[in-house]
């Protein structure tokens, strides 16, 4: 027969301690880890459930740190894809192509059968080899 377990106050009534150890451990409320919010740190283990309940596991660490600045991320644009749209990505002359790729990088694929004036932010080796062989020039930017 299972009998009811007796609340906690009274069953520490008369007792010294109640059940915390040395008298003097338990007066002020540090012994709880603070009033309100205080002790709710990574370690406040008596208060760790309060703060899930409320938050969530996103109380608890340090968050996203960026310590490295983030270079941006270019396109990536081949030569013969310049060759087969010339309007897509500038304008088309009888004797060039002239043109503006800010923000994309050129890869050396395909073969260069015309003059091409280019600005780009970045040039393969390839790239640039094919580019000055037919004539053409190219401005970093």
């Amino acid at each position: 027969m299972k009998v009811k377990k007796r609340t906690k106050s009274s069953r520490f009534r008369g007792s010294h301690t109640h059940a915390r150890g040395f008298k003097k451990k338990a007066r002020g409320s540090g012994h709880r880890g603070g009033k309100g919010m205080a002790g709710t740190g990574k370690r406040g283990d008596q208060k760790k459930t309060l703060i899930l309940n409320l938050y969530g596991n996103d109380y608890f660490g340090k968050g996203k740190v960026r310590r490295r600045k983030v270079t941006p991320k270019l396109e990536v644009v081949n030569l013969w894809e310049i060759i087969q749209n010339p309007s897509k990505f500038g304008k088309e002359t009888k004797d060039h192509i002239e043109v503006n790729l800010k923000g994309y990088k050129i890869l050396g694929e395909g073969e260069v059968n015309k003059k091409i004036k280019m600005t780009v932010s970045k040039i393969s080796k390839s790239a640039s080899e094919k580019v000055k062989k037919a004539g053409g020039e190219i401005t970093l930017a």
